[in-house]
């Protein structure tokens, strides 16, 4: 079994756990961090409007700010991989979160990811954009694990009313 999870900040503990518990021996677990191109590319972008104001492309902030997000990215993986205390694999992307999980999930047994939504409640707004598209796409099985502790029964929505 090939286990892909995918890791969030504030959300990996629980993926660590749940494949930890639910998959403990899969013959490779993957630890995917993507990081995405957003941060940067408004740097990049407000930088490039100084353009002409004697600003040099050496002192581009999004070059800054793109290294400070590997070393976060490294350090995500670290306490991850220390957490599953096991041999894996690391595994860093860039792009699209919710389109690179999907592409790195090909040939998985397993993809394990946390709910990025509202996690008071019940219901689909507990998933967030990303995981929709990636529960939606997934070329494998989905392990949605709920990070913290799991809302009451009493948090699902009211069923519509009919006339």
């Amino acid at each position: 079994m090939r286990a892909v999870v995918w890791l969030v900040e504030g959300t990996w503990p629980a993926c660590v756990d749940a494949v930890r518990v639910h998959a403990p021996h899969a013959r490779e677990v993957v630890l995917l961090h993507v990081s995405g191109p957003e941060v940067p590319d408004v740097a990049h972008g407000a930088f490039a409007g100084l353009m002409g104001r004697g600003r040099a492309w050496e002192a581009d902030p999004g070059d800054r700010l793109e290294a400070l997000g590997d070393g976060s990215a490294a350090e995500l993986l670290d306490a991850a991989a220390a957490r599953l205390g096991r041999p894996c694999v690391r595994e860093e992307r860039s792009g699209r979160p919710e389109r690179e999980v999907v592409a790195a999930a090909e040939g998985a047994d397993l993809l394990v990811l946390a709910r990025d939504g509202d996690r008071t409640r019940l219901g689909p707004h507990s998933l967030g954009p990303a995981a929709r598209f990636i529960v939606d796409h997934a070329p494998c099985p989905v392990l949605l694990v709920w990070p913290g502790e799991t809302p009451d029964l009493g948090t699902i929505p009211p069923p519509p009313h009919h006339r």
